[in-house]
């Protein structure tokens, strides 16, 4: 692996796919928990709701994700090798993957301080921005650690229809049977979603600071 970094346009290529991946990976985590926060709501308030969101959701991440960055391009007109089927694909199964957590986050919020905020004067949308969305924050960050770690290994499926990232290794150390880097593509990847699931960690503890101070209190 040593020899593999010792050539400079090597090392350009693993640092191009390294960035594409992050790209290809965190776009889509970010538009799919901003698609799956009014969803979960909508599942939470409207009872009904449930069962179709749900549904929709569960038949959606059936789909193999290789059909999909294929059947978008059918379905949208994009072209074939175009980076945005992957992002749309990956947005779709982060929303579905995170819709229910999102109405189980919400339904945690203690009943009594909901009430509260109604009393004190704020209204539904206040509310959730300011009281009821930040409180949920600890169930919903689980859910968004495993919705990374899903669209970091899946964004490595598109190289097979020749779309960048560290996939691009793979296959391209299979096809010239060079195992060196095929590992150094997997241990990419492996490190990339540690790097990710350890700044979520960080991220959630400094936006809950109450959290700590519950748990130091305890």
């Amino acid at each position: 692996m040593i020899d593999f970094f010792d050539s400079p346009s090597n090392r350009e290529l693993v640092l191009s796919q390294l960035g594409e991946h992050i790209y290809l990976a965190l776009l889509p985590l970010l538009l799919g928990v901003l698609v799956a926060l009014p969803l979960g709501r909508l599942a939470q308030q409207v009872r009904w709701s449930r069962g179709v969101l749900q549904g929709g959701a569960n038949i959606l991440y059936t789909i193999p994700s290789l059909a999909l960055f294929v059947l978008i391009p059918g379905l949208l007109g994009t072209p074939l090798l175009s980076s945005i089927n992957v992002i749309i694909a990956l947005t779709l199964y982060t929303a579905a993957l995170l819709v229910r957590p999102v109405r189980d986050a919400l339904d945690s919020v203690p009943a009594n301080v909901v009430a509260a905020a109604t009393a004190m004067g704020y209204r539904p949308g206040r509310r959730w921005l300011t009281v009821e969305l930040p409180l949920a924050v600890p169930v919903l960050a689980a859910a968004v650690r495993v919705a990374s770690v899903s669209n970091i290994s899946l964004v490595s499926v598109g190289a097979l229809v020749g779309i960048g990232g560290l996939g691009r290794l793979f296959t391209d150390g299979f096809q010239r049977d060079y195992p060196e880097q095929i590992v150094i593509g997997i241990a990419l990847t492996l490190l990339l979603a540690l790097v990710v699931d350890l700044l979520l960690v960080a991220l959630w503890r400094v936006s809950t600071p109450w959290a700590r101070a519950g748990v130091s209190r305890a």
